[in-house]
């Protein structure tokens, strides 16, 4: 009894200390988890989630992006980051929320390809911004030339997940319709391959149809040209597949529908289900197409058949208007707009599903010019249209690249090398409603086998090309050794036979090079050609 009655007391106090996380809170004291875990990867990731919002809203209002970035050095410190854009504007009663609400946004319900899902990106760099600097971030949007331009500073208000307005004002300056964004925060510009530079570059790769300024802290301005005036094909939403659906889900469903019969809530709840198809689906499940959803929720077996006989009816993979690839022509131009290539091959694969998610792999393989020579090949990785900068080796795309045997395509592998080496740079894009990112800061993709498969499959279908290009060019490499050995005892060869022949041996020299030029004149240049043709 005594145990007991002291017992209690704890239990009490120990239920006081229980409370209510806010996802805002989380996060402050989890950053690393969303890409805030070192100074310099802390700008990259601020302006990569300001220049994805800006690409996805140009996009969907089919605006050509053109996208400014300005660093600026503040102190030794802190630096001062400005990303606006030409898109349609943020309303004013959302704005905000926007910009100071992390999981708020209008993408997470809607199945179909976009760069940002969650509604965390664009929020967590201002929690990020306003944890290390103590400043605002400020926001000015202008949805219509006729109307004035509305400027917000705010933060985050992290015990509640809500935006803290701080003031509210006009800019008679901003004239252009669009969205900037100002942040001060805690950050390194740095050089080289994980660097904003790279990031932007690589970003107008697989961006073709837009242009990217940055001005960077040493005043410097790089302008990444848009490639082609076509914008992406937009994206459209679909219903969920049934091989993607999990019980909980399901359930939910059933418990939400407005249907009233199972017949009608199968058809047009979910993606590829005609009228055969739902008689099958029930049938399997022995479950009367004419019940009630709302009754069929309350049976959890009944449930269950039902999603069994989603995986066992032969159900039509998902409608892939729902993706928005880059296509072969339109990756080549991205490509060869950043960088001087001597051979270029890119493949496109069908779209595939996993767990009922569409997706789709592009891959490409540039070969010569101005690509690093020395050391392995490098690794350009893209998802949804994103560059991801950092985890290489935790993703599935290097996982898929590492599982060739790269010497079948005549390229030099050394013993216990992963990857190939010499001047090969290979890129891979992989689109899909739902990409299976490793963490929250999206860096590398899950390995689900039916996506590793498929990019081993592109990236192979992709060096196959590349090897008949080696291929012919070692040939060419071998019978222009072979006519310079042939040129230089073609004279004396010559003489020797004029006076076997009593021809002139400047005949007998130019017959010999007329037949040596037609026997290789495929593997040299037309220069080269005529100059070994008949003098």
């Amino acid at each position: 009894m005594n145990s007991r009655a002291s017992d209690a007391p704890i239990a009490v106090e120990l239920a006081k200390k229980q409370k209510a996380i806010s996802v805002a809170e989380f996060f402050e004291k989890n950053r690393q988890m969303l890409g805030f875990d070192s100074l310099p990867r802390s700008l990259i990731t601020c302006v990569k989630e300001a220049v994805d919002n800006s690409l996805d809203a140009c996009e969907e209002a089919s605006i050509l992006p053109d996208i400014y970035i300005r660093i600026k050095k503040v102190d030794e410190r802190i630096l001062s980051v400005v990303v606006e854009d030409n898109g349609p504007g943020v309303q004013r009663d959302v704005l905000p929320r926007v910009f100071g609400k992390l999981l708020y946004g209008s993408r997470f319900h809607a199945i179909r390809q976009s760069r940002g899902q969650q509604g965390i990106g664009i929020s967590a760099a201002v929690l990020y911004a306003q944890l290390t600097s103590g400043k605002p971030a400020r926001i000015t949007s202008r949805i219509d030339p006729k109307l004035p331009a509305y400027v917000y500073e705010l933060k985050i208000d992290t015990e509640t997940n809500e935006p803290k307005i701080i003031s509210e004002n006009y800019d008679d300056f901003f004239t252009s319709r669009g969205t900037r964004i100002e942040l001060s925060l805690e950050a390194t510009y740095v050089r080289g391959k994980q660097s904003v530079l790279e990031y932007l570059r690589n970003t107008a790769i697989v961006n073709p149809h837009a242009r990217i300024t940055l001005v960077d802290p040493y005043d410097e301005k790089f302008v990444f040209e848009r490639a082609c005036d076509v914008l992406p094909r937009q994206p459209v939403e679909i219903k969920p597949h049934p091989h993607g659906i999990e019980l909980g889900t399901l359930v939910k469903m059933l418990q939400s529908t407005d249907s009233h019969r199972l017949s009608t809530f199968l058809s047009s709840s979910f993606a590829k289900i005609g009228g055969h198809t739902m008689e099958s689906i029930c049938r399997e499940a022995s479950l009367d197409p004419g019940m009630s959803p709302h009754e069929l929720a309350k049976d959890i077996e009944a449930v269950k058949r039902l999603l069994a006989a989603f995986q066992k009816i032969k159900i039509m993979a998902p409608p892939k208007d729902c993706l928005s690839p880059i296509t072969d022509d339109l990756l080549k131009k991205g490509i060869t707009q950043n960088h001087r290539v001597d051979f270029i091959s890119t493949v496109s694969r069908p779209v595939s599903v996993y767990r009922g998610n569409p997706f789709l792999v592009e891959a490409a393989i540039a070969y010569g010019g101005d690509i690093d020579s020395e050391g392995r090949a490098e690794i350009y990785r893209f998802a949804n249209r994103v560059p991801l900068m950092y985890q290489q080796g935790a993703c599935a795309i290097t996982h898929a690249i590492e599982r060739i045997n790269w010497k079948n395509y005549g390229l030099e592998q050394p013993k216990g090398a992963k990857t190939p080496i010499g001047p090969l740079m290979i890129m891979v894009h992989v689109a899909s409603t739902n990409v299976p990112f490793t963490s929250e800061s999206k860096d590398a993709i899950a390995d689900i086998p039916e996506i590793e498969d498929e990019i081993e499959l592109a990236v192979r279908e992709a060096a196959r090309e590349l090897g008949r290009y080696l291929s012919e060019q070692k040939k060419a490499l071998d019978a222009r050794k072979k006519i310079k050995m042939f040129e230089a005892y073609t004279r004396e060869l010559a003489i020797a036979l004029e006076g076997l022949t009593g021809k002139d041996h400047t005949v007998i020299e130019s017959k010999f090079m007329e037949v040596l030029s037609k026997k290789y004149s495929r593997f040299v240049g037309p220069e080269e050609a005529e100059e070994n043709g008949p003098q």
